[in-house]
């Protein structure tokens, strides 16, 4: 299964990601000009963390990347999405769905679902650009799950982008990921979790999800359908 991004929604993603990305590492700058205190476990320190490591190893990799381009494949995968909680994208995807699956499903579909955030985060990283990111002040997230970061990209021959990054905790590991990212209004998960839910009405969720065992080591898994509380 592979998924396809409405044209729109890839183009304004792909601005948004480069360019925030890229200026953490070099123009990040506060909506606010005051100096904040980030701690270590705030989602914005997050963001900008990930920035870091992800653009410092692009940068010391240049030689093998002209001799091998495919190898921003494993940059992505190590650097950026430990800071990516796709397991919970895939669910928020499935929606109404997920209650219907079984382990194994789910595990086919969370497998399926990373392979194809790499490969398009890769694809992006390619063709980044240096436009400035302004970055809202950190807010204080106690007793919160859910952090949206508000961030607008400013590029001098273009309109302002609005961009938001979803950010979630995770109350056993207690770190900060990110899940989504609304780029002026268009949020990608809403916009695939609409894509996959008419799809699995009209073809069926085994047809969607064809041959779970294909790419899964082991399918002697308890088949029961999910009751979760996400």
């Amino acid at each position: 299964m592979k998924f396809y991004y409405n044209a729109q929604v890839l183009c304004l993603i792909s601005i948004s990601i480069c360019a925030s990305l890229a200026s953490l590492q070099v123009t990040a700058q506060s909506i606010d000009t005051a100096t904040t205190q980030t701690l270590p476990s705030s989602p914005y320190n997050v963001l900008r963390n990930t920035a870091d490591n992800l653009f410092s190893r692009i940068s010391s990799s240049q030689e093998e990347l002209k001799s091998n381009p495919e190898f921003m494949n494993t940059i992505v995968e190590e650097e950026l999405m430990p800071s990516v909680d796709h397991t919970y994208a895939a669910y928020k995807i499935l929606g109404k769905h997920l209650r219907k699956t079984t382990k194994l499903q789910r595990a086919q579909f969370v497998s399926t679902m990373r392979t194809d955030l790499v490969k398009t985060y890769a694809s992006v990283l390619k063709q980044y650009t240096t436009q400035q990111v302004v970055y809202e002040d950190e807010r204080s997230t106690e007793g919160k799950k859910i952090v949206a970061v508000k961030t607008q990209i400013v590029d001098q021959n273009s309109p302002n982008i609005d961009v938001v990054f979803k950010m979630r905790l995770n109350k056993k590991s207690g770190q900060w990921k990110a899940y989504d990212i609304v780029v002026e209004g268009i949020s990608l998960i809403s916009s695939k979790q609409a894509e996959m839910g008419k799809m699995i009405s009209t073809q069926g969720l085994d047809n969607v999800m064809f041959n779970p065992c294909m790419e899964i080591t082991g399918c002697n898994v308890d088949e029961k359908p999910l009751v979760t509380n996400l």
